[in-house]
């Protein structure tokens, strides 16, 4: 996503306070400085959710994401299940998806939603609320022990790595690229270099002819 060090900023008041409750600890520093993205399976896999549900269908059957492993649990010693595959198998279900993904249809999901409705329209109101602000609770705290700190940090982080991240992440369509130059960033960090336009003029994307 865009929130992270890939593009300018870190995920406070988000993953940095949850994560650490719902992964291991190595899972969840990975997920919060890697910018890397978690397919649904992967999430299921790891129990930050609890349902995934195809919305591809296809001649009347009902198709997964296929740019995922869905399959297999293992390959090789590794856990391969939910990882998006890659190479030539990669870009061919890129193009199944585009192909199909026009007719999406959500009748799963409405299905899952539904069931979620249902259930909770049979608890007592007041019994539901309390449970779901208890559970939540243990993230606001960390929240509200780090909201001023992280606020301020924000505000300061705009005038510097947010402002190349987001910027380059913002003129990809004119630059091609959605991030900076960080080795050249780092080696005039090292250089004691002004931060001044001219710095950033170099580390940022050239528009494409």
């Amino acid at each position: 996503g865009q929130a992270g060090p890939r593009h300018g900023s870190a995920p406070d008041g988000g993953s940095s306070d949850f994560l650490p409750w719902f992964l291991g600890m190595e899972d969840a520093m990975w997920n919060c400085v890697s910018c890397e993205m978690w397919s649904a399976y992967k999430m299921k896999a790891k129990t930050l959710i609890s349902k995934v549900v195809p919305v591809l269908k296809v001649d009347g059957k009902w198709v997964r994401n296929p740019m995922v492993i869905t399959d297999k649990y293992v390959d090789d010693g590794e856990i391969v299940y939910g990882e998006f595959k890659s190479g030539g198998e990669g870009k061919e279900a890129r193009a199944f998806v585009k192909e199909h993904q026009p007719n999406a249809d959500f009748e799963l999901l409405d299905k899952e939603v539904d069931k979620i409705v249902w259930t909770f329209a049979n608890l007592f109101p007041g019994c539901l609320i309390k449970s779901i602000d208890s559970i939540r609770q243990k993230k606001k705290f960390f929240w509200d022990m780090m909201k001023n700190a992280n606020r301020h940090w924000l505000a300061a982080n705009m005038g510097g790595e947010a402002f190349l991240g987001f910027g380059a992440f913002n003129t990809k369509k004119i630059t091609g690229k959605d991030v900076v130059d960080f080795i050249k960033f780092r080696q005039n960090i090292a250089k004691c270099a002004t931060w001044d336009m001219d710095m950033f003029a170099e580390v940022m994307g050239e528009p494409q002819k």
